[in-house]
């Protein structure tokens, strides 16, 4: 098959297309990067600063669109699937669609369906828009409803929704949020993960101290819930000098971050989530525990029985110490949990298995023109 893929999330189309290359498809990565992290892609599309950066971006764009033509699969990481205005992209997707011969939008991130379906059925125990039946009031939080409700953002998104001949979550809350209104067209497909280690056997033992690591995104530290989550750190590393050690990264390249990852014993997820995401599910394949979201719906969608490496916290400040205080305190859990990080990811995650999935559903579309 030749497989358009286009935009970036985390890491999620790159992985997915070496994959795919290794099954014997041609394979088209264009993204701009997923903003500061520079994930690799075979076309660029980062946009410069101000408004010359946006008409430059669309003269861009529109130079490249012959190029896009006669894939038999494009696969979107989003509605705003360039760095674009929503009305400029809708004309994009409609030659899109008249190119090329199946058109798959990922539900992997902010969009109409995640925000609206949150605050309105709220079917999720908490999520990033509502704790239980109360709506959450932080300044990210509103802003993304502004943008998605009743906007431009809402016009494309549910167009693509309607005229993408499938659609695919990679967690389980965004299956969540679309098979109310998409309940034929939506699957779950994990995200990939290239497996970094596969030496279970060797965490014999955790020497102090423990080394917890974070990841913050610029200006989404509040609504993700990491404030939350540092400060529990922050406690711990002042309670127990001798034992905690904290190591933040903020806004850095994926090729930096991963570097300052490697060594750490913990990493520390969103608050907010039912399950680990691209970040902490690469930080396991390295067997480094993740503490975060760790639902039994998390295990149930996976069908998986046995394995539970994550350590599960609730959406508050003191959840998150007591989860990590057991930890610092009983430190010949870690080995084990280790171990079992790294057998999830390779069970559930390895990227060769997800692209096996991904080709699948592609060729049920493709049997269907």
């Amino acid at each position: 098959m030749r497989i358009l893929l286009l935009g970036e999330y985390s890491n999620v189309h790159n992985t997915l297309a070496i994959g795919l290359r290794e099954l014997g498809h041609t394979v088209t990565v264009v993204s701009n990067g997923d903003f500061w992290k520079n994930y690799p892609r075979d076309i660029d599309l980062a946009r410069r600063p101000g408004r010359l950066g946006g008409i430059c971006l669309i003269l861009k764009v529109l130079l490249l669109l012959p190029r896009l033509r006669n894939y038999d699969i494009v696969q979107f990481i989003n509605p705003i699937f360039f760095e674009l205005k929503a009305h400029r992209l809708v004309p994009i997707f409609r030659y899109l669609k008249k190119h090329n011969r199946r058109l798959v939008l990922g539900a992997y991130g902010m969009d109409h369906y995640w925000v609206s379906t949150n605050i309105t059925q709220m079917p999720l125990r908490y999520s990033d828009f509502n704790i239980g039946k109360q709506l959450r009031n932080n300044p990210e939080a509103i802003k993304e409803q502004h943008e998605w409700l009743g906007t431009d953002k809402e016009y494309l998104n549910k167009l693509m929704a309607r005229e993408c001949h499938g659609i695919i979550a990679g967690l389980y809350e965004y299956l969540v949020s679309y098979t109310p209104h998409y309940p034929q067209k939506i699957t779950f497909i994990p995200y990939p993960i290239i497996i970094h280690s596969t030496h279970i056997n060797t965490f014999s033992s955790i020497p102090y101290p423990i080394n917890i690591f974070i990841g913050i995104s610029r200006n989404r530290s509040h609504y993700k819930g990491t404030d939350i989550m540092l400060h529990a750190a922050q406690t711990l590393r002042a309670t127990y000098p001798d034992k905690v050690k904290l190591t933040i990264a903020e806004g850095l390249p994926f090729e930096e971050y991963t570097k300052k990852m490697n060594g750490a014993d913990i990493i520390l997820d969103q608050l907010y989530s039912y399950t680990p995401s691209m970040n902490p599910l690469e930080a396991m394949s390295r067997g480094i525990i993740c503490v975060g979201g760790g639902e039994p719906e998390n295990y149930q969608i996976l069908n998986e029985p046995t394995l539970r490496p994550i350590i599960n916290v609730e959406p508050t400040y003191e959840s998150c110490l007591h989860q990590l205080e057991q930890l610092i305190n009983h430190p010949e859990r870690i080995p084990e949990l280790k171990k079992q990080s790294i057998a999830y990811i390779v069970k559930h995650h390895d990227y060769k298995k997800i692209a096996r999935q991904y080709e699948q559903f592609y060729l049920r579309l493709l049997q269907n023109c």
